[in-house]
């Protein structure tokens, strides 16, 4: 059983720690950096999906905002960054740190109600915590990626450490949703350009930032939302960074997606498209590097 006083402490660090805010150090990396539950304890008990008795699931979808697909915009199939290339007035959605019973699920409760698809960036802890909040993700149609397994710090882990949290967290993902973890998205965006190219030669397609609703500060749903659109508006496409591990996203999401649609912007679909060209540059380098030595 959790004490109650590390529950507490548990739920601050979900608020406090945000994906793209400046990474903590030192004694403070312990103080902040985000660490769920052990396996099979749930960290909100009170949490979960409400269960509708005699309703069919997804009944609302009916008379959804969004469901003619007038927000949704086209899917890309991508192996790379590179091949991400928005048109003016796209988007795209990510969520990252999940999944969390109760949260998860109403965000992708609110995405179907718009009929729109997005990309989760999963800690691998939280996947194996939760699996089956995590394959509910995959069974929506919903791309998914990678987060670490425990959402280190990994610009100051050293590559091999940290290229290990990365598979170990990719293969709890993988696990849990039965799907292939195609994109990847860096914890705190703390990085080097090693670490990069080495998980880019995996296969995985990294994800950047361009606009951050910085849904990690407790700000109102309505602040967060206009927040947002004031940074899409700027911006006038881009990724979006969000956290499905927080209230408040979830309750600002319709209020978010209702302004996207009226100002005739598109979500934009992303689908993993595996690449042999990161396997060819390897065995090349191999090669090469033999040649060397004979």
């Amino acid at each position: 059983m959790v004490p109650r006083f590390a529950f507490v402490c548990v739920l601050s660090c979900l608020a406090m720690a945000g994906c793209a805010s400046k990474p903590p150090s030192g004694l403070e990396a312990t103080r902040t950096a985000y660490v769920p539950v052990a396996e099979r304890q749930s960290l909100l008990g009170r949490d979960q999906a409400d269960d509708r008795d005699g309703e069919p699931p997804f009944s609302a979808f009916r008379n959804a905002p969004g469901r003619s697909g007038s927000l949704a915009g086209r899917t890309l199939k991508v192996s790379s960054l590179s091949e991400i290339r928005l048109r003016d007035k796209e988007v795209i959605l990510t969520f990252d740190d999940g999944p969390m019973p109760g949260k998860t699920d109403n965000i992708l409760e609110i995405l179907d109600r718009y009929g729109v698809k997005a990309t989760f960036l999963m800690v691998g802890q939280m996947a194996r915590s939760y699996p089956a909040v995590a394959a509910r993700v995959a069974n929506h149609g919903h791309s998914i990626g990678g987060h670490t397994y425990n959402h280190a710090n990994l610009a100051n882990a050293g590559n091999s450490r940290a290229l290990t949290d990365i598979s170990t967290g990719n293969a709890a993902v993988a696990r849990a949703t039965g799907t292939e973890v195609g994109f990847f998205r860096f914890p705190y965006l703390a990085q080097t350009s090693a670490l990069r190219s080495a998980v880019a030669e995996r296969g995985q397609v990294i994800l950047d930032v361009d606009i951050d609703s910085k849904d990690y500060f407790t700000s109102s749903p309505a602040t967060i939302a206009a927040r947002t659109m004031a940074r899409v508006r700027a911006k006038r496409k881009g990724i979006i960074l969000m956290h499905d591990i927080h209230a408040r996203t979830a309750a600002m999401l319709p209020s978010l997606l209702s302004q996207l649609k009226e100002g005739g912007y598109k979500v934009v679909a992303l689908q993993y498209r595996r690449s042999r060209m990161p396997e060819a540059l390897v065995s090349a380098g191999n090669a090469a590097t033999k040649s060397r030595q004979m």
